[in-house]
Order: structure tokens, then sequence, then C-alpha cells
């Protein structure tokens, strides 16, 4: 303390501001917020770089996992693109023994691959119903031109079991380009994806999930799987509902003898079932990162896909473009069929009324499934065509139409008794040809084509002869495909115990 001269304590001395002292010192703490906000900023960035490049690094692991077929053996005369409004992707379970897949099947593991299940997805272009039409494997169909190992083409084969396309080429891991050509051929509709899965594949896949939920209507051993045993084996599955994964549900779907009637057609319903509760399982466990990563990596470990989907990104985009399709709206049908002593035959107009059906984005209840309202075609006159029989012959060269005609015919109550190529395919306009005495009835079939000629003939019955006018007008959607169809239809939704075997 300082003492005046007068013996009073002096007063405190107030040190005085500088000029520009209070700017310094704010400036100094501008410094520090920003010093404090750049490391906040470099924080976040190394945390985005470190998220990122995990990111990276996870669709660099997916990505190696995939595995995709040579699209050089896709046809090149094919469907146009959009010959369908949604999307179609067909399924391939292949029993092929490379890559360890003997261990699981059984068999030598340098036996050629064959296709032991083949589904048609059709996904709607709304993104909310999808349709999925099961090939049987011994349906006699033809087997258009196919790429073979040595670069040469094979020559069309006609009345061919349809599970021999998978195996032209005779090598051990099959041929799916073959396979998409001959369900491009057989349904007019183009094909935009095709995934092939193996046994050890689909064994994982049910493992991810936590196994699937089926339903045995008998006890099950292993003379049921193998039939060439002498004896019954152990017991494999027990009666009744039960959960499944890894090899047991792999002898689950492959089981044909000793089980419901001992047909493939029966195996397909159980096969059916099977794909639909897996479907719930996913849904179930929910589309989250923890969930869908363990799914994406055994997926794209166990599946051979074409080059569309032959990355990470492309094949989780597409998974996740599904992920509003209903369970009730996902449907399963069978190919139309009768038997052609041991093998299958497809019956017609019945198939082509459902590929034509699926063309136009018409579920099988007749619902407009597009996503747009779509206006009635002003073109075509309401008939009825109860009690005419009349056969369709496409006249042009537009895919499919022939299969269109005999979808409006059939909705409309004709009796169509068969679709053929017409000996030319040049005709301007449609023709409706009739035999004697036929002229009132070929009138009625004729007012369902507008701008269509008749003709008089010599032999019996009446054809439509298809012209580029008919390819060219709209018409009007077919309001259901056939009962016979959407009858023994499966709903994802289902109880797993209903509707398990033909016979």
């Amino acid at each position: 303390m300082t003492i005046t001269s007068a013996g009073r304590p002096a007063p405190p001395r107030h040190r005085q501001e500088r000029p520009g002292g209070r700017r310094r010192a704010g400036r100094r703490q501008g410094r520090r917020r920003g010093r404090r906000i750049r490391v906040a900023l470099a924080v976040c960035l190394s945390l985005l770089v470190l998220a990122t490049a995990g990111a990276g690094w996870l669709y660099l692991k997916l990505d190696g996992n995939i595995s995709t077929f040579d699209s050089g053996g896709v046809s090149d005369d094919r469907p146009r693109a959009g010959s369908s409004k949604g999307e179609n992707v067909l399924l391939i379970g292949s029993d092929a023994r490379t890559d360890g897949n003997a261990a699981l099947g059984g068999g030598n593991k340098d036996d050629i691959g064959r296709s032991d299940t083949t589904l048609l997805l059709h996904v709607y272009a709304d993104h909310r119903h999808a349709l999925a039409v099961s090939i049987p494997r011994d349906t006699l169909v033809t087997i258009p031109p196919c790429k073979l190992p040595d670069g040469r083409w094979t020559k069309t084969r006609t009345d061919t079991m349809f599970n021999e396309a998978y195996s032209v080429g005779e090598t051990a891991k099959g041929n799916p380009a073959c396979t998409q050509n001959t369900v491009e051929h057989l349904t007019g509709l183009r094909v935009d994806h095709t995934v092939v899965v193996d046994f050890k594949g689909f064994a994982r896949l049910t493992e991810v999930v936590g196994g699937v939920k089926v339903c045995l209507p008998q006890d099950v051993y292993q003379k049921d799987l193998n039939p060439h045993r002498t004896t019954p084996g152990k017991l494999l599955f027990k009666k009744g509902v039960q959960t499944v994964s890894g090899q047991k549900a792999l002898d689950y779907v492959r089981i044909r003898h000793g089980i419901g009637d001992g047909s493939d057609i029966g195996r397909i319903k159980r096969q059916q079932a099977f794909v639909a509760s897996l479907l719930k399982e996913v849904k179930s466990n929910g589309l989250t990162p923890t969930h869908l990563l363990p799914l994406a990596d055994a997926a794209t470990k166990s599946l051979t896909v074409d080059t569309g989907l032959g990355s990470a990104d492309k094949l989780i985009s597409f998974a996740m473009s599904l992920k509003d399709v209903d369970l009730h709206n996902t449907k399963f049908v069978t190919l139309p069929w009768r038997y052609d002593g041991s093998r299958v035959a497809i019956v017609e107009p019945d198939a082509d009324a459902l590929w034509a059906a699926l063309k136009s984005d018409r579920t099988i209840d007749g619902k407009n499934a597009t996503g747009k309202q779509k206006t009635p075609a002003a073109s075509a006159t309401p008939v009825s065509g109860a009690g005419i029989d009349v056969g369709v012959y496409n006249g042009t060269t537009v895919t499919g139409l022939a299969a269109r005609a005999a979808a409006a015919l059939t909705s409309d109550g004709f009796t169509v008794t068969g679709t053929a190529t017409a000996t030319s395919q040049d005709h301007p306009t449609t023709l409706v040809e009739y035999g004697p005495g036929e002229e009132s009835q070929a009138r009625t079939v004729a007012a369902a084509f507008p701008g269509a000629t008749l003709e008089s003939v010599t032999g019996a019955g009446i054809s439509v002869v298809l012209g580029q006018s008919y390819a060219t007008t709209p018409t009007a959607s077919p309001t259901a495909v056939p009962s016979a169809v959407a009858d023994g239809a499966r709903s994802a939704d289902d109880n797993p115990c209903s509707n398990l075997s033909y016979g």
C-alpha cells in the first residue's frame, strides 16, 4: 500500500487500458473458438472418412463375393425391353456339385450341372405385388439356340425337357444363359435378371435368417430322400410344423419320393411353401442394417447372377426395391400343365393367358398393378363368346401377339382351341376365317377385333389371323388369368401346412 504525504492511504491505481486492448482480447477468444471449430470439423471429417472407408471396404468385400455368368450366351433374338411394365427375375436352383456342393447334395463333384428348381418372378410395376411361376423340370418345351463352351451355338430343339436347357454344354457349373433363352422363348417376356443359387448357398441363406418354418404331413426317413436305400434309415423329420436350416432345409426342399404323392409337382408345392416361409422370416426380422448386412454377405457368397446384378450396390438396390411388396400380395403358381406320359405338357391357352396378364401387369385376380389408373380401351367392342371355339394365329412378327389375343378372347367367354404362328407374317389387318354355316359366330368373333375382315373357307372351324393393325391398336387387358391357375395359387402369408401337395 502507498502512503501519501498527508498520511492517508493512496487510492488504488487502476490499470489503464491500452488503445485496442479489448479488440485484441476479442481476437484471442475468436482464435480459440476458431481452433475449437477446426478441431471439431477435423474430427467430423475423420469420422466421415472412416465411415466412408468402412462402407467402401464393405462394398468391396461384398463385390468380391459375387459371381457372374457370361452374358455372351444370352440370345440376340429376345423379347423387346419393356415387354412388361414390371420386372422379371429368373430364379434357378442348381444341383451342381462343384465348390463343395457335393458334400451337401451327394454325387460326383465333376457331374454336369442341372436346374433342380426354376421360378420366374414377376415384380409388378407398383412394387406392391409379385407373382412367382414355377416351371416343372420335366416340362416339354422348345430350347432355342444356345451357346456352347467352345463358342458354337446349338440348333433349336423341340419337345425337350425344360431342365435340359441348363445342361447344354455339359459343364459342371451349368448354362444359366440357355435357361434364360428358353424362358424368354416360352413366355414372350424379357428376363431382366437371372439369379442362380446352389446347394451350399441355399443352406447358408437359411442359417442366416435363423431357420425357416416348414410343415411335414408325415414322418420322413432317409429312404424318402434316397429311394435306392434298402432300409428306411434314420428319421430325418417328424410329422408337423418345425424350423429347419442348413442341411435339413436342403433335404426338405429336395424330398420327392415317399412323401405326398411322390411327384415333382408335389415337390414344387412344398418348395413354394418353403420360399414363402423364407420371405416371411426376412420380413419379420426387419430390413435393418443389423439384419441386412449378414444376409447380404450370405447372399453375395451364395448367388451367381447376370452382369446387371454383378455388383453389391446393384444387388442391394434391387433387393431394397422389393421392400414394399406385401406378403399377401406375393403369389406362387405353377405353369398350367398336364401329364404327357411320364413328361409334363403345357396347357394352352391357359399358359398364354398367364403370360399376357403378366405383360399387362394384371394380378391373378385381374387387378391393375401398374401403379397407374388405366383407361379402358375404346377400340374393342364388348362381346359374349360363350359356346364359340376359335383358333388364334399370329400373322405378324410381334412376339406374344397371339397370347394377348387369346387372353382377351378367353376373358370374353370364347374357348380358344390353340395359338400358333400363321403361315405368313405380313398381314396388315386381322382376318377371321370360317367354315360352312359358321358366319354368324364368325361375325361375333370379328366384333372383338375392330376393322377385321371375314373370309369363308372350305374347312370347318373359326380362326383369327392377327394383323399388324391389332398389334398397334390398344386392346383391353385380360381381366384375370384362368381360374385353373388362380385357384391353385399360394400367398406368401399362407399357413405353412396348407396346399402342400398335388393329388
